[in-house]
């Protein structure tokens, strides 16, 4: 079990990705939201929401130019968290208006999505 196993922010992201079978990044074009991460030095975080909603509700001031773009659970996570997993980059998990939330290992949310029913 990874370390956000019990974390209800991660498990409600892992829940409504399953349901679903639908993630969220912001898009601007072919740019795909990153950051730098709040928690681990030189390291790249990509913000993915598990609604449209919460994706929408950071399409503001310095992420304006953003919008929420669907991608298929299926494409999430057969190629794109082995390529973020190969560039170092974490995955921040359904963050909150001031951007708290699971700063997460592609793997951990591979192993979450495993134990879903």
């Amino acid at each position: 079990m990874g370390e956000f196993s019990h974390d209800p922010v991660f498990q409600g992201f892992i829940a409504d990705a399953k349901t679903h079978a639908v993630v969220f990044v912001l898009a601007n074009g072919e740019d795909l939201l990153v950051v730098e991460s709040v928690d681990f030095e030189d390291t790249d975080v990509m913000p993915v929401w598990s609604t449209k909603e919460a994706a929408q509700a950071h399409c503001s001031e310095e992420w304006s130019e953003y919008h929420p773009e669907a991608v298929p659970l299926d494409v999430f996570v057969e190629g794109w968290l082995q390529e973020m997993y190969d560039d170092g980059v974490l995955i921040g998990t359904n963050w909150d208006e001031q951007l708290n939330g699971p700063e997460v290992e592609p793997r951990e949310i591979l192993e979450a999505l495993a134990l879903v029913q």
